[in-house]
């Protein structure tokens, strides 16, 4: 059986939820999975793991500056060993704009690293205004008006498709 980390930089705390649910899948076919936040993860462990899956969340347009770093610091071992990515999104949240082909974000964002990891996917987010920072929130409902999203400031909303999340776990245990 495969040992395998998990590695997720979050915003709100979504990202790592998704991470929890990735790991109980994969752990379900036997393998071990090791979740922890990018910013914890020291780099000479990788090494001891078969494969690693790195999620991140967007906001604003972009993944944290913690993923380019750690991307740009591992990219020799990324390459080498089984890799994946999961980008967590709202732009998601939108027919077809789960694929990577058609997520603006996560191409831009594959054109930039020096990675390729052998599995993409993904998953739309949750909104929760209340949860925001005031200015977060105003930008945030401000995107949504633009993009036709909701723009109520009470409004919570997981679009999380969690049979998606479901699959890519199954796929990664594979």
């Amino acid at each position: 059986m495969a040992n395998i980390l998990i590695l997720y930089s979050t915003t709100d705390g979504h990202t790592a939820k998704i991470c929890r649910h990735l790991q109980q899948v994969i752990c379900s076919y036997g393998h071990s999975v090791t979740v922890k936040a990018l910013a914890e993860q020291a780099g000479n462990q990788l090494t001891d793991f078969d494969r690693v899956v790195i999620a991140a969340s967007i906001r604003y347009g972009h993944h944290a500056k913690e993923v380019y770093r750690f991307i740009r610091a591992h990219r020799d071992y990324l390459n080498q060993t089984h890799s994946a990515f999961c980008s967590v999104n709202l732009v998601a949240r939108k027919p077809g704009k789960c694929q990577p082909e058609q997520n603006p974000y996560v191409r831009k964002f594959l054109r930039q690293i020096s990675w390729q990891p052998h599995q993409v996917a993904i998953f739309a987010g949750k909104l929760d205004y209340p949860l925001y920072r005031f200015w977060d929130r105003q930008m945030i409902r401000l995107i949504m008006k633009m993009t036709g999203g909701p723009t109520a400031p009470d409004t919570v909303i997981e679009y999380t498709d969690w049979e998606a999340v479901t699959e890519f776990g199954r796929q990664l245990a594979r």
